[in-house]
C-alpha cells in the first residue's frame, strides 16, 4: 500500500473517532506542517484562520511543549483569547489532542465531538493513529525549508520562473534549491522528482 493510501486509511479512522472533525499537522518544522489536513466545521476553520488562532491556541502550545495524548479539558494552559470557548460555540465542545515526535519535527493531531468527553480507549486509539501518521509521513531525507518550498511549488504546477518571483529569488537560485532537493530525495528524473514532491502537498 502506498504512503498516501496508508495516510488516507488513518484519516478515515480519525473520521470515525471524531464526529465533529479533526485537525492534523504532521512534521511541523519552522512553525509549518509538511502535511496539513482539517475536517473541522468550515465556519470554525475560517474563523480560526482569520484570527490567526494558531499563534494563540493553547492546544498548539501544549502539543509543541508536551509529547503525549490528553483531553482538552485536562490541559492546564491559560486561554486568554478564549479560543476554546469560541470553538465550543461552533460545536466543538469536547476534544483531545495528541503530540508525537521530536520538537524539531513534531506532529500534532486534534479531534473533537459535541456530546461527551473522549474515553480512555479512544485516547489510546488517537495516540496510536498519531504515531502511525507521523511515521508514515516521515520525509525520506532531511530537507531545508527552502528545498521543501521549491518542491511544493513544482508539485503545485508552478514554472521555475514564476516560483522564483514568488519566493523573491533568481530563477538560477530556485533551480539550485530544486536540484539539491531532488538530489537529497534521490530522484532519478524530473517525473520522479515531481512525484516525490507531492509528498509535501496537503492531503
Amino acid at each position: 500500500m502506498s504512503e498516501r493510501k496508508v495516510l488516507a486509511v488513518l484519516l478515515d479512522r480519525l473520521d470515525s473517532l471524531a464526529p465533529m472533525g479533526y485537525n492534523v499537522g504532521l512534521h511541523i518544522r519552522f512553525a509549518t506542517p509538511m502535511i496539513y489536513k482539517s475536517s473541522y466545521p468550515e465556519a470554525w476553520v475560517e474563523y480560526y484562520n482569520a484570527h490567526s488562532y494558531y499563534l494563540r491556541d493553547p492546544l498548539v502550545f501544549w502539543g509543541v511543549g508536551v509529547e503525549g495524548t490528553t483531553r482538552w479539558s485536562a490541559i492546564p494552559l491559560p486561554d486568554p483569547f478564549g479560543v476554546m470557548k469560541k470553538a465550543a460555540a461552533h460545536g466543538l465542545n469536547y476534544g483531545a489532542v495528541s503530540s508525537y515526535g521530536p520538537i524539531t519535527s513534531r506532529s500534532i493531531v486534534g479531534v473533537s465531538r459535541s456530546d461527551r468527553e473522549f474515553s480512555d480507549a479512544e485516547l489510546a486509539e488517537l495516540k496510536e493513529i498519531t504515531i502511525r501518521l507521523h511515521i508514515e509521513a516521515k520525509p525520506s531525507s532531511d530537507l531545508t525549508r527552502a528545498q521543501i518550498e521549491a518542491l511544493q511549488y513544482v508539485a503545485n504546477g508552478d514554472r521555475n520562473s514564476s516560483a522564483a518571483v514568488r519566493l523573491g529569488i533568481t530563477e538560477s537560485a530556485f533551480k539550485a534549491r530544486l536540484n539539491s532537493a531532488r538530489y537529497k530525495r534521490e530522484a532519478r528524473s524530473t517525473t520522479d522528482a515531481d512525484k516525490k514532491a507531492r509528498d509535501y502537498r496537503p492531503l
